[in-house]
């Protein structure tokens, strides 16, 4: 009760008269809105309590720019120093055979390459990974017995497809310090600092030299000793070991036995005894052998903008961790370590996420807060009423803000979806309490017109009741329509499942505070009688003297402020504006409903050309703020060639004045989630911040700063990020090198979920892989002529060198030779073999053993090489094999037993839908393809595949949920039906506006699609409500006889209450706008879900004044009045 009102208020609890409410017996929403309404201040206690929970929810919650997109994978990883048809013979085959039965499994990927086998095991989507794991142990334990001898198997690490989120390099300025010298710390020390850091799965290392002991054997001395190489490294093996002894007891204490033998240097390795001469003299490795120390063999280099060879590292995340936590604590430990560095050198971060998910966070967070403010405005305009507007106002944060509790209670991250989830209900948030207080404020204006009659509490709390449930209820639509979502799997539904979380959760938050904050604070603040203030200082002994002017301003700012001046509905200030221009249009249409009705049917019919026009994608580009450069060049090529085209690019690239760094690898890291080889190049290019960026000129270009700043939302005068590549891309057109362009978490999702790294790929399975390669070159010459193709490259399949040693069995046999004993020749002698360990204290270092150089690099001097046979002399090899020079596979791939062959497309264009049309239509006339032999169009076109079939059943069931929910609510097939035209209508704004756009069809576009049927319930619901309440008033005052009586009501249900009607609209409208003109990280996918929102919005609205009386004047004297017979 108001303290400041001078007659007793009735019990709100007691307001609910037969005469107020009728017969109809409560419901449990009005129930619960008179509960709130009697106990107000325990509601409001709650809610502080439920926010100050809140408060410490998003405080706590983690961060992140997307969601994780990986699929669930476990990487089988082997090393055996073998060629890679070797390999995949003998290791990955195998495995991914043994593989093929486990459970839940959705698609393994074999590689093999020299030296290394990765089998990639991508489980079904909700695979919990340590599941996988254990299920992939047990599988793998069978086929682990029959593997060779010789073959390293081990998992990889339960790391994230994504979990590449920190790449450093370590950077001597000084010269103090090698490249073999960081290398060596960046293995030992550095790596494992970075590596105890909770959420980090491994650090990989990359670039520089790692050290290694090099024992070159010099074949004459082995020849004039009669000593095979084999000797010595069996001598250089067992001279580097240690042994314990046991215990021994001297004195009453025990002693540990030790027998050092670790060789540390290289005089250790040079005084290892091979065997004696025949006069008995030890023969050491120093007399047949020099020893050095030089470089492993490279797999993978580094290099920073251009500048040469670095070392680098890259710190992999643990499945399931928060990406931002996890480099915060990285950055932690590299500022603790740092004074531990060597003398002179320096770490630069390369690639750091955090910079994208905090700006990510914070485009978001300026969206809202904007969104927030334009609502306000809206609410504020169309109510001009300021105690009732501040109640909508005040449910916007609430509603925000405890949404946050039940994100953090089920562990999902707040990220650019979760966010958008909410950015995109804003406007809609506060739908139920601005019908609420409008209701409110029409029945209190009723109230003080009718003479101020009862108590204006229970005026008000039955005005509540009265739109209470229609409003609880669309509320509620809102949220359930977007339930199938849900059903999404794979990449789209992990990234759209916490938007349809978020915009749940606040949606059915906003519905409870609806009836329950809202009537709360409607009872506790709302007064109806002027306030009066008086100065204390002016009423001593004058109690009878008038205001002053300064206590009559404060007394109307403060009456305005607190209690307002209820407008009847005709002279509302907004509403007068409104009734002009829509009553006119209202009664022109009750006149003319035939030529209506063909019209809105013409104008949804003028959508389907345009649907059809646009382009399809499978998901809107996410900028990242980073460019990934993966150039592709043939295979074979050397580590000095691809050193010097990696270095010239960096160059080129660093060139760029909007570029900050530029970090270049070539080849694998050291790590199983990297199976790349030379011939695939990894830039990473990290961008100045946009507002340094190169200026464009523009139509606008000549005007003063000030009319600038609000045109550059729409046109921005600085280069864009895809111009920029295409300049880059025209900059680094290298002969003999293809150009691929993508963003870091893009390429790593795309090359996890379908192997492919470009936006479309083309599998090529078969048997053989000559065949294969031909297949892709012939791909390659047809695709390059398709419109809108940047680059294309297929894979050389079988394009490796190799030499290769052809065994004679019947001249091995000759000479008592085994086909083993030659091989070890050529493994040891030639290839070079890593034959033992040093243990130097924390570090590790291999010993190798080969022949010179010198003796090894051409076909000649191979075939004198001299191979000993049991019987003492010591062959040439050209005596029992044929040497030749062969090509054949760099790399093999696997796909599910099946050789495969890839071909990679960039393509310019987005409309990936179109492309593939043409494509295929261009293979087909070109392109015979062998029996047994099979194209999978792949990349971003299978999973917009997927994404269609899936929709097949998404949408049929959106819309039968509305329905179900309709009917539930109208109990009337027509009404459901009067409400569900909204949909179509709705249909002819989103499809224009994407048009106008030129925005593709994607996943993102249709959850705004969907987003948007929840939203053409709502307002069709509001609309029916009015006209309902307006009919069912005039039958109460028996004014329903005639046609005219209900033209009459129609357009007083929707002309007079226009003003709430379009005051829900606009505002979930104008929340929207603000999405629109973003420009920030991530704007590019919210864009695409607000759009059809935005277009939709606005024709169904328009369409619902003008469609609707019409549609309902025809069912009511048709069907319900009979044309004035009843």
């Amino acid at each position: 009760m108001d303290n400041n009102d001078p007659r007793p208020a009735a019990d709100p609890g007691q307001a609910d008269s037969p005469q107020a409410s009728g017969s109809r017996k409560e419901g449990l929403v009005e129930k619960v809105i008179g509960f709130s309404a009697r106990n107000k201040f325990i509601v409001l206690t709650f809610v502080l309590a439920a926010m100050i929970a809140a408060v410490w929810s998003v405080k706590n919650i983690p961060l992140d720019a997307i969601p994780d997109l990986s699929d669930t994978q476990v990487i089988i990883y082997s090393r055996w120093d073998r060629s890679p048809d070797i390999i995949e013979d003998q290791v990955t085959y195998p495995i991914v055979t043994a593989m093929l039965g486990a459970p839940n499994v959705k698609a393994i990927r074999g590689f093999s390459d020299f030296g290394f086998s990765y089998v990639y095991v991508i489980f079904k989507d909700g695979t919990d990974i340590y599941w996988a794991r254990s299920r992939t142990l047990e599988y793998l334990s069978k086929i682990i017995p029959r593997l060779p001898e010789g073959v390293k198997t081990e998992l990889g690490p339960d790391a994230t497809g994504v979990g590449w989120v920190f790449q450093y390099a370590l950077v001597d300025k000084s010269g103090k310090n090698s490249l073999q010298e960081l290398r060596s710390f960046q293995d030992w020390y550095l790596r494992y600092h970075l590596q105890s850091v909770p959420g980090v799965a491994e650090v990989a290392s990359i670039g520089g030299f790692v050290k290694q002991y090099q024992i070159t054997v010099d074949p004459n001395r082995l020849l004039a000793y009669n000593i095979p190489i084999t000797t010595v490294i069996d001598a250089v093996r067992n001279g580097n070991q240690e042994a314990g002894g046991r215990l021994l007891e001297f004195s009453g204490a025990e002693y540990m036995v030790r027998g050092h033998g670790y060789a540390k240097s290289i005089e250790d390795l040079e005084e290892i005894v091979v065997a004696t001469d025949k006069n008995g003299t030890p023969l050491l490795v120093r007399n047949l052998a020099t020893v050095a120390i030089g470089p492993e063999i490279r797999r993978g280099l580094a290099d920073l903008d251009g500048e040469g060879d670095v070392v680098g590292g890259t710190v992999i995340m643990r499945f399931g961790e928060n990406a931002l936590n996890v480099i915060n604590r990285v950055k932690a430990k590299l500022k603790e370590i740092e004074h531990t560095l060597p003398e002179g050198t320096e770490i630069k971060v390369t690639y750091d996420r955090s910079e994208l998910i905090l700006k990510a966070i914070e485009t978001l967070k300026h969206q809202l807060i904007e969104e927030m403010i334009i609502v306000s405005f809206v609410i504020l305009i169309f109510l001009w009423h300021f105690p009732s507007a501040v109640i909508p106002i005040a449910t916007i944060p609430i509603a925000v803000l405890l949404s946050f509790i039940p994100l953090y209670g089920m562990k999902l991250t707040s990220n650019i979806m979760s966010l958008s989830g909410i950015a995109i209900s804003i406007g809609i948030l506060v739908d139920g309490a601005i019908v609420e207080v409008e209701n409110a404020y029409k029945r209190l204006e009723e109230w003080v017109a009718g003479g101020r009659k009862g108590d204006y509490h229970a005026v008000r709390l039955q005005a509540l009741k009265e739109v209470g449930p229609s409003v609880f209820f669309s509320l509620l639509v809102i949220a359930v329509a977007f339930l199938p979502i849900f059903t999404l799997v794979d990449q789209e539904g992990r990234l759209f499942k916490p938007l349809a979380w978020s915009k749940n959760l606040a949606m059915a938050i906003a519905a409870i505070l609806a009836i329950t904050l809202d009537p709360a604070m409607r009872m506790l603040f709302t007064r109806m009688e002027p306030i009066q203030i008086r100065w204390p200082w002016n009423l001593r002994g004058k109690k009878d003297k008038p205001p002053t002017k300064a206590e009559q301003f404060a007394s109307k700012a403060a009456t305005t402020l607190m209690v307002g001046t209820y407008y009847p509905e005709e002279k509302h200030p907004v509403s007068k504006v409104l009734f002009r221009f829509y009553e006119p249009a209202c009664r022109f249409v009750l006149k003319h409903r035939k030529g209506t009705l063909i019209t809105a049917l013409i104008l949804v019919l003028t959508t389907i050309p345009v649907y059809l026009k646009l382009g399809t994608e499978f998901m809107p580009p996410l900028w990242e703020g980073s460019i990934l450069y993966m150039p592709t060049t043939l295979p074979g090529i050397s580590v000095t060639e691809a050193q010097k085209l990696l270095q010239t690019q960096d160059q080129i690239l660093k060139s760029f004045p909007e570029v900050e760094t530029v970090f270049g690898k070539a080849g694998r890291m050291e790590s199983s989630t990297d199976p790349a080889p030379f011939s695939m190049m990894e830039t990473t290019v990290t961008l100045k911040p946009e507002g340094e960026w190169r200026r464009v000129k523009r139509w606008y270009s000549g005007m003063p700063d000030f009319v600038k700043a609000p045109l550059r939302v729409f046109w921005p005068d600085r280069i864009s990020h895809e111009d920029l590549i295409d300049q880059m891309n025209e900059a680094l057109k290298i002969p003999g090198m293809t150009n691929a362009w993508t963003m870091p978490i893009k390429a790593r999702i795309d090359m996890l979920s379908t192997g492919v790294r470009t936006p479309l790929g083309i599998k090529i399975l078969g048997s053989d892989l000559e065949k294969i390669e031909g297949l892709g070159t012939r791909l390659e010459m047809i695709l390059k002529d398709i419109p809108g193709t940047r680059s294309v490259y297929a894979e050389r399949a079988a394009g490796g060198y190799f030499l290769d040693f052809d065994l004679k069995r019947e001249e091995l046999a000759r000479y008592g030779l085994s086909v083993n004993d030659a091989q070890m020749v050529v493994l040891s002698a030639i290839g070079g073999e890593n034959v033992t360990t040093t243990i130097e204290g924390r570090e590790r270092y291999p010993v190798n053993v080969r022949y010179p150089r010198e003796l090894r690099d051409d076909v000649e001097k191979l075939k004198r090489v001299l191979v000993p046979t049991p019987s003492g002399q010591h062959i040439p090899l050209t005596q029992i094999a044929d040497i030749v020079l062969r090509s054949g596979p760099a790399m093999i791939r696997n796909e599910n037993g099946l050789l495969a062959g890839y071909v990679y497309v960039d393509m310019a264009a987005g409309d990936i839908g179109r492309y593939v049309e043409a494509a295929k239509k261009a293979v087909a006339q070109e392109l015979e393809m062998p029996q047994g032999y099979a194209l999978i169009w792949s990349g971003q076109y299978e999973n917009m595949l997927r994404v269609k079939e899936r929709l097949k059943v998404v949408l049929p069931l959106t819309i039968f949920i509305i329905c179900v929910l309709l009917y539930m609510n109208t109990k009337s097939l027509v009404k459901t039906g009067i409400v569900l035209l909204a949909v179509p209508f709705s249909l002819i704004g989103a499809v224009w506006l994407l048009w106008a756009l030129g925005y593709n069809i994607s996943i993102a576009v249709w959850v705004g699609m969907i987003a948007l049927m929840g939203l053409d319930a709502e307002t069709g619901i509001f609309m029916l409500l009015f006209l309902d309440m307006a009919y069912q008033d005039a039958v109460r005052k028996g004014k329903m006889k005639t046609e005219q009586d209900l033209e009459e009501a129609i357009v007083i249900g929707a002309v007079k209450r226009l003003r709430p009607k379009l005051m829900t609209v606009m505002a979930a409208f104008m929340g929207l706008l603000p999405i629109m003109w973003a420009t920030g990280t991530g704007s590019d996918l919210m864009k695409r879900i607000a759009a059809p929102m935005v277009g939709g919005l606005f024709s169904s609205f328009a369409l619902e004044l003008l469609v609707y009386p019409v549609i309902y004047a025809i069912w009511k004297w048709d069907f319900e009045m009979k044309k004035g017979r009843i």
